[in-house]
């Protein structure tokens, strides 16, 4: 049976016997609205880890748009039940004010690969993340912690974090789950219609193809690929850009650790995916 926890001290508690008892604890961060995405981490923390708490928190500080923020899908009961299926330890869903208690005045901001791409598109989205990470990290003491590579740039900036201040939690990243058609899995897809679900599968094929063209030396691959996002159906682009994997500086031509990044709207909700290059 998986234990709701709400309160930091008795996580803290808990994960305090757990450490004594030699138990290994891994940590699955999530903002809730579950999916077999989210369920692959918690496969991948139970392989390495005696112990695995799931986290609920559905986090103010990373959404700059509040109506993007009230329209996130909250759906505690079902994401439980799934965790009880999957034999997950602890759920720890905080409250807001257990996170941020009255008097919170502190943000942890991560320069260099937090600035680009979804740092340029959303600002201050990387802040809010690197501080909620950073606290579920002190409040958790959790040995390892697993995100999903479609937030390839997200999972950049949690390992710099976590390599700047010298935190111990391990950060391991996880292949992207795709849905029979390519479409990456995200709990954002539940708000696309009929129709934008069915031209989502898109992204995929096209950033896909422009991976292939830009091995081959295409100059034109990333306008090749845009035009045709546009083409079969997508409202606006936000970047189609190739970067290196670690850095997320620009590259004009692939490497071998080169990652192709797209953001895209489709009916009002937006798009994210990355594939190697």
């Amino acid at each position: 049976m998986t234990e709701i926890i709400r309160k930091v001290t008795d996580l803290r508690a808990l994960v305090a016997g757990w450490h004594r008892a030699g138990d290994t604890v891994g940590l699955v961060p999530t903002m809730g609205a579950l999916h077999a995405g989210h369920l692959s981490l918690v496969r991948a923390a139970q392989a390495d880890c005696a112990r695995v708490i799931a986290t609920i928190f559905v986090n103010p500080k990373q959404f700059n748009n509040p109506a993007d923020l009230a329209k996130y899908p909250r759906t505690e009961a079902a994401d439980l039940a799934l965790l009880q299926q999957a034999g997950v330890d602890v759920l720890f869903a905080p409250p807001p004010e257990e996170v941020y208690p009255l008097g919170f005045a502190s943000t942890v901001s991560v320069a260099g690969v937090a600035g680009p791409l979804e740092g340029a598109s959303r600002p201050g989205h990387f802040d809010g993340v690197a501080t909620v990470v950073a606290k579920l990290f002190g409040m958790s003491r959790a040995d390892r912690a697993y995100f999903g590579q479609k937030d390839w740039q997200q999972l950049q900036v949690v390992r710099r974090l976590v390599a700047d201040l010298n935190l111990p939690t391990l950060v391991i990243g996880c292949e992207t789950l795709r849905e029979a058609d390519g479409l990456a899995m995200s709990s954002r897809n539940t708000r696309l219609s009929p129709r934008a679900r069915a031209i989502a599968p898109a992204l995929y094929v096209a950033i896909s193809r422009a991976a292939r063209d830009l091995r081959a030396g295409s100059l034109a691959a990333l306008d090749t690929c845009h035009a045709a996002l546009l083409d079969a159906g997508f409202d606006s682009i936000d970047y189609i850009d190739l970067r290196d994997g670690e850095t997320l500086l620009p590259l004009s031509a692939p490497t071998s650790t080169a990652r192709l990044l797209v953001a895209a709207w489709l009916d009002g909700v937006r798009l994210i995916d990355n594939i190697p290059v």
